[in-house]
Order: structure tokens, then C-alpha cells, then sequence
């Protein structure tokens, strides 16, 4: 085929529970963190008051948005215990505030060793209120000449698949690596949007970044929103940015390159039905996910 299908297909019967015609706005929150916790946590509240006042009822943040330290192990000093914590407490605030539904990236609670932490993105509502917790499952590792990484070191896996139920139908959560692990996806469900908070490294994201986002909205016939690191940080590290939102048809909503900003859209649920009316390729699923 060589254009998209038209968005005016009536809703079918595989999209999700919420049939409502009315596109609800999300925004992906891009930024370049630093080892300064508070510093972060008020660039993303000025990125957040930013895309609730362009519309936005619900906004993602990027993995590691609360802090970036000049080593692993420093991210050991600002773990919080579960529900309780001056990030856990940023996050709530600023739903409540500003009145939007908040998917916190990732901040490291406290695990069961003392020399690791759990890498966990929370989810709030309008009201301030928790409404989902995800342990990042798939723990990043990479060598390629002077880059060296491996996220087990300081990071314990966490083990199971969580969505949550949002005004317009489910969403996923999943965490950079797990990017690419299709099955992970699979096993969300039904899903109307995905989202992928991120701190892909210069180098992997250059050469994967778009392709595995594309791939996953494409396979699941879902939207995808992704927020991420992306610049040259303090600890030297350089993120590859290239926060987007893409339709279930594959197609890039909006973008931005690098550095801070807000990448911003429509969850259409008219348009992942004709999609999915089109080329009914989730309906034709056969093999279960293991």
C-alpha cells in the first residue's frame, strides 16, 4: 500500500473499551539530566506545565528524568523507599497541579540488596493518586571501544508486565532496553498507546532508536510515546534524544532531535481503527505469546 488508511473508519471491535471520538493529547518530555536532583525535578516541572498549557492530559518523562550521577553507583544515594520520597512526592504533586495524568520515567527505589536499586517508572493520576508501578525487567549492557555498560551492576530486574487503564483505553509501560523485546509487548495486550521512557546512549540510538519504536507501534497496531535523554550531560555521557510519538500506522506524529522540550500529539482512536480495520493484522494473531 502506498498511503495510510483515512482516519474516518468507524471504531471496530478490537480497539479499546473507551469509544470516545474526542483525540486526548499526550506529550513526551525530553530532557538532559544532571547529578543536581532538584535542579531536574524543577526542569521537569517547567516541561510539564509546559505541555499541560499546549493541551496535554497525560505526559511521560524520560528515563532517569530525577537525576543522571557522574557514576553508577551514584544513584545509590538518592533511592527512595517505595511511596515515600521527595521524587515520589514531586510526581504526585505535580499531577495534582497541574492536572494531568504523570508517568514518572524512572527513579530508583530501594531493592532488597543494599547495593542495588530497583529502576521503576510510577504512574499518577489527575488527582495526584498512584495508579500503576513497572520495575524496569531487561537490564541494559553494551561494548564498543570506549563505551562500556551493564545496568545489572547496579540495577536488580524486575519480573513482571504491568499496564494501566487511561481515559482512552490501556497502556503499556516499558522502560529503554526493553525496547527490544518484542514479546514483552505482546504480552501488554490490547493496548492503545505504549510508552517507552529512555536513556538510549549516541550510539545505539543513531543506528536503532526509530526502527525499534516504529517496529513495536506497527506490530502491535497501537500508538507509541517515547521520552528521552538527549544531549551531551554533565558526567560526559552522551543520550541520543529523538523523543517521538508515532501512530499505529508506523507514521512519526512529532519528533525532537535533542536537547530539552516537549513532544506533543493526538491519541485518535478513529485512526488506530481504521488501521487496524485496514490491515487487520492484531486480529489475525495465531501463536500466543510464551
Amino acid at each position: 500500500m502506498s498511503n495510510s488508511p483515512s482516519p474516518a473508519t468507524p471504531i471496530t471491535s478490537d480497539s479499546p473499551r473507551d469509544s470516545s471520538s474526542t483525540p486526548f493529547r499526550v506529550a513526551a518530555l525530553q530532557m538532559v539530566s544532571t547529578p543536581d536532583r532538584e535542579r531536574n525535578l524543577a526542569d521537569a516541572e517547567g516541561l510539564i506545565a509546559q505541555a499541560a498549557g499546549q493541551g496535554a492530559r497525560l505526559v511521560l518523562l524520560p528515563e532517569y528524568f530525577c537525576f543522571m550521577g557522574h557514576k553508577d553507583t551514584d544513584k545509590l544515594a538518592i533511592r527512595e523507599a517505595y511511596q515515600d520520597g521527595p521524587i515520589q512526592r514531586f510526581l504526585a504533586a505535580a499531577a495534582k497541579r497541574h492536572g494531568v495524568w504523570v508517568i514518572g520515567g524512572t527513579l530508583p527505589l530501594k531493592a532488597p540488596e543494599e547495593t542495588r536499586v530497583l529502576n521503576t517508572t510510577l504512574v499518577f493520576d489527575p488527582s495526584g493518586a498512584e495508579r500503576a508501578r513497572y520495575d524496569k525487567i531487561h537490564l541494559f549492557s553494551f561494548e564498543k571501544g570506549a563505551e562500556s555498560f551493564d545496568e545489572a551492576r547496579t540495577i536488580r530486574p524486575g519480573a513482571e508486565v504491568h499496564t494501566f487503564d487511561a481515559p482512552f483505553g490501556r497502556v503499556g509501560l516499558s522502560v529503554c532496553y526493553d525496547l527490544r523485546f518484542p514479546e514483552l509487548y505482546r504480552r501488554m495486550g490490547d493496548c492503545a498507546l505504549m510508552v517507552v521512557p529512555s536513556a538510549f546512549t549516541y550510539t545505539t540510538g543513531r543506528a536503532h532508536w526509530e526502527t525499534l519504536l516504529r517496529a513495536r507501534a506497527v506490530e502491535n497496531q497501537c500508538y507509541v510515546l517515547a521520552a528521552a535523554q538527549g544531549g551531551q550531560h554533565e558526567n560526559g555521557r552522551r543520550t541520543w534524544g529523538h523523543s517521538m510519538l508515532i501512530d499505529p500506522w508506523g507514521e512519526i506524529v512529532d519528533v525532537r532531535d535533542d536537547n530539552p522540550g516537549v513532544v506533543i500529539g493526538d491519541i485518535d482512536l478513529e485512526r488506530m481503527a481504521a488501521v487496524r480495520a485496514s490491515l487487520p493484522a492484531w486480529r489475525h494473531r495465531v501463536l500466543d505469546c510464551p
